[in-house]
């Protein structure tokens, strides 16, 4: 099949768009998808100049999401003194897995010459995750100690590195099984704490204020956090590691060993039978969600305040033994971990 832009050798049919395009037209369609974002979701603010440049922390983990977004930041920021671009990288300490990955991090930013952080779950916690996962003291899949694990590292590494900005490698299908998981979950505030966190536009000149008419809302700010945003959300899973392989980026595509999440493995499924029988149903989601998750922000926003200008939501606080922001006195890092050691 011919490229519909060129008529050279077609390598990928976009069933959602009608599109065959060759390798050069298919690697510049990303490239564009991921600028776009960054535009739309006023990532450079404008008052970031080459004297007091922002800095952007990219959670590299060497798989192929964050390889591919590290590297289309880097080409698109290379001669920008705007922006600072920072890798890091977290090992959770499972064998013949995340070693592999780290390799792959580390050939990509010596050949970008970007900035390497490199922090283990064994450093930080005294423990690796193939322990966790042998031990088990809470009866929960691995995924789940995971996650709270890398987001305290990510979030604490960030406010370290002086980030303004944390990106992760978070693509189309990614986000389509969160917004679903959210919507049939019924949970309306995390959605709009989804918003809040990592969906909605930053503020930025005259129409910073949410109650402006004159473009979409932007999300609330929250001091408490290093923000996140996800640039590489607009494009499928297939076409990064079609990217990754093109541009023959170090990327170590592998699942982990103790990957178990029964249900987003049954909401991907899902997707997967849709997005075939329906092709661009996972961008007609992403659409209506993020529309109705900025509508649910506008009520439960991390910034609402009531009458007595208090803040809506749990109070946050700073945990007891770490220090770090929590609802609780002991963070749920910490919980976890106490019942790692006792196990």
């Amino acid at each position: 099949m011919d490229c519909d832009k060129c008529g050279d050798e077609a390598v990928m049919h976009a069933a959602y768009s009608g599109l065959h395009l060759c390798e050069d037209h298919f690697t510049s369609s990303v490239d564009k998808r991921v600028r776009r974002r960054v535009r739309e979701d006023n990532l450079v603010p404008d008052d970031a100049t080459p004297d007091d440049p922002e800095t952007w922390v990219i959670g590299l983990s060497g798989g192929k999401d964050s390889v591919v977004l590290t590297d289309i930041l880097y080409r698109t920021f290379e001669k920008d003194p705007r922006i600072e671009l920072v890798a890091l990288t977290i090992h959770e300490g499972i064998e013949g897995y995340r070693d592999k990955s780290v390799d792959a991090c580390e050939e990509l930013t010596a050949d970008l010459d970007i900035s390497h952080e490199l922090v283990t779950y064994e450093e930080e916690f005294g423990v690796q995750m193939d322990d966790v996962v042998e031990k088990d003291p809470e009866n929960m899949a691995a995924c789940a100690y995971c996650g709270v694990f890398r987001r305290d590292l990510l979030s604490r590494y960030a406010e370290e590195l002086d980030a303004d900005k944390l990106l992760t490698g978070h693509n189309l299908d990614d986000e389509a099984e969160t917004a679903l998981m959210n919507f049939l979950e019924g949970d309306v505030a995390q959605v709009a704490k989804h918003f809040d966190a990592s969906l909605g536009p930053f503020g930025g000149g005259d129409s910073d204020s949410e109650d402006s008419n004159d473009g979409p809302r932007t999300r609330s700010d929250q001091d408490s956090f290093v923000p996140r945003a996800k640039p590489l959300r607009d494009v499928p899973e297939k076409e990064v590691a079609l990217y990754a392989h093109l541009r023959d980026l170090p990327a170590h595509i592998t699942e982990c060993p103790h990957a178990e999440e029964a249900y987003r493995g049954e909401i991907q499924e899902l997707l997967y039978q849709l997005e075939e029988n329906h092709p661009g149903t996972r961008h007609s989601i992403m659409a209506g969600y993020e529309d109705l998750a900025a509508l649910a922000a506008d009520e439960f926003g991390a910034s609402e305040e009531g009458d007595d200008g208090d803040e809506d939501g749990p109070e946050l606080k700073e945990c007891e033994r770490c220090g770090s922001t929590t609802t609780r006195d002991i963070c749920r890092k910490c919980s976890l971990l106490d019942a790692i050691h006792a196990a």
